[in-house]
């Protein structure tokens, strides 16, 4: 039999064996119902691969080639603005609250292009959304990293990628018979089971100890750990660590300090080489990427496509991420996207530069654009933002995930907005080359300078990062109370 102490918020074995994660159904509920606003954003994401090729095409409204690609950029030009107000939102008004408080704009931004008859409408509904992404993208992994087990905090903390991709995958689907109007009154109606399910969960244990309200805090950890799990000693460790925290009040020098600067480096990195693998400019273009190649599949199918093994791609990550760790999925993702995007800048030079006749090779475009997006969903995609939630320490989660945040979104800006203009200035080849290198030399940051943090409490690793001496655990609990022995099964 097992007996399993609580050690550093985390599971340990007493007894020699194999401890297998447990996964509540709360804590389950809790990562679908987070990451269903994760679907709404990749729904944005995608919306301007199919919704631009019918606007363009509309009565109703005229779009130049410049308002299109303002249409495209305008959403992460706004989620940068998001990420910037996100992180004193889910400090002082609480992670659950700022998730839920964001539907009801999502859903007024997308009925706002619905009912656009001019372009400056599009504009006004995409920088809504933008807000909302913006906003949602920081909320989303401080609240699965405050409330989800170390055991699965990998697994259940790529819900938001798989579910996002799903909204991805229902834009493409709902393309193909959809014009961009009806397209963008579906975004709006995904926002009522969003609304509905976050209603439901918890705000985080940690919060709410971390604003006195520790009978609230005993409440939601019960919720998420299953009503027969003993939670005392998991509530005292919480309660030590935001004591350390609160001990001296965080400021904005906090973010400066020596001590953070690795952590808050590390995070930039991570979202840095993950949009300047050119993976929305891949999304967001889709279909026009497809037009471009000449490809022999249709481009609305190839899109498709794409979005089926986006989304599949995910789950492959979510089944070995808490079994190999996110350093190793991080050198297989890097290596995928460096060779697959050499080789479709290659294409795109024998075609137009060198003119040589591909018909044979009209199934390459989608094979690659296939096997980067099966790269990037495996870890590139999704474990910058999970390892955000991991590795910045706790006195300054809020306002570092919101710089985090905000620098993603303007990486995204930068790549959406400047994607045609690079291809007209050193042509498609040279664009792809571009991104495959940069994705290269993303394999040795991940090398040199990202940790791995699989199994891992956010103590332990905020201790690994900023190099502070770690007490032993169990002496500063007895300090307060004994350790309880957990019950079988929690």
């Amino acid at each position: 039999m097992k007996i399993l102490m609580r050690a550093d918020t985390h599971y340990s074995i007493a007894v020699t064996g194999a401890y297998e994660p447990k996964y509540t159904f709360s804590q389950v509920l809790a990562a679908i119902a987070v990451s269903m606003g994760s679907m709404i954003i990749g729904f944005s994401s995608g919306y301007t691969s199919t919704g631009l090729v019918t606007m363009k095409n509309s009565t109703v409204i005229s779009v130049s080639k410049e308002q299109a690609s303002w249409i495209g950029s305008l959403m992460p030009l706004a989620a940068l603005a998001g990420g910037v107000i996100g992180g004193p939102l889910v400090d002082y008004l609480g992670r659950r609250r700022t998730i839920l408080l964001i539907a009801p704009p999502f859903c007024v931004g997308w009925i706002v292009i619905a009912i656009a008859h001019v372009v400056e409408l599009v504009f006004v509904g995409r920088a809504i959304c933008g807000l909302c992404v913006g906003v949602g993208s920081l909320a989303f992994p401080v609240y699965l990293g405050e409330t989800i087990q170390p055991e699965v905090r990998g697994t259940l903390g790529l819900f938001p990628t798989a579910i996002g991709n799903i909204g991805i995958l229902i834009c493409y689907l709902a393309g193909t018979y959809l014009d961009w109007s009806a397209l963008a009154f579906l975004g709006a109606a995904m926002n009522i089971p969003f609304f509905i399910l976050m209603f439901i969960i918890p705000e985080t244990p940690r919060w709410y100890i971390s604003h006195g309200r520790m009978e609230e805090a005993r409440k939601a950890l019960q919720w998420l750990r299953g009503k027969n799990c003993d939670i005392e000693s998991e509530i005292r460790e919480i309660a030590i660590s935001d004591a350390e925290a609160q001990a001296d009040n965080a400021s904005i020098r906090d973010l400066f300090s020596i001590k953070y600067t690795k952590a808050i480096l590390i995070s930039l990195g991570l979202m840095a080489f993950q949009q300047l693998s050119g993976i929305n400019a891949v999304i967001f273009y889709t279909v026009t990427i497809f037009q471009m190649s000449g490809s022999s599949v249709d481009e609305n199918l190839s899109a498709i496509i794409v979005g089926i093994v986006n989304f599949a791609s995910t789950f492959v990550a979510t089944a070995l991420i808490d079994r190999a760790g996110r350093k190793l999925l991080l050198y297989i993702s890097s290596v995928t996207m460096t060779i697959t995007l050499i080789i479709l800048g290659t294409f795109f030079y024998v075609k137009y530069q060198a003119k040589l006749d591909v018909s044979d090779l009209g199934w390459l475009p989608l094979t690659t654009v296939m096997i980067y997006l099966l790269g990037f969903s495996l870890a590139f995609g999704p474990i910058p933002w999970l390892m955000m939630g991991e590795i910045l320490p706790a006195k300054i989660r809020g306002s570092a995930a919101s710089i985090c945040t905000a620098f993603n979104w303007l990486c995204t800006f930068i790549v959406t907005k400047t994607f045609q203009n690079i291809v007209d200035a050193i042509s498609a080849a040279g664009t792809f080359w571009l991104f495959g290198s940069i994705c290269f030399v993303g394999l040795f940051f991940v090398i040199v300078c990202v940790p791995e943090t699989r199994g891992k409490s956010l103590d332990q690793i905020e201790n690994k990062i900023t190099g502070r001496e770690e007490k032993p655990r169990t002496r500063r609990l007895s300090s307060i109370a004994n350790i309880k022995p957990l019950p079988n099964g929690c």
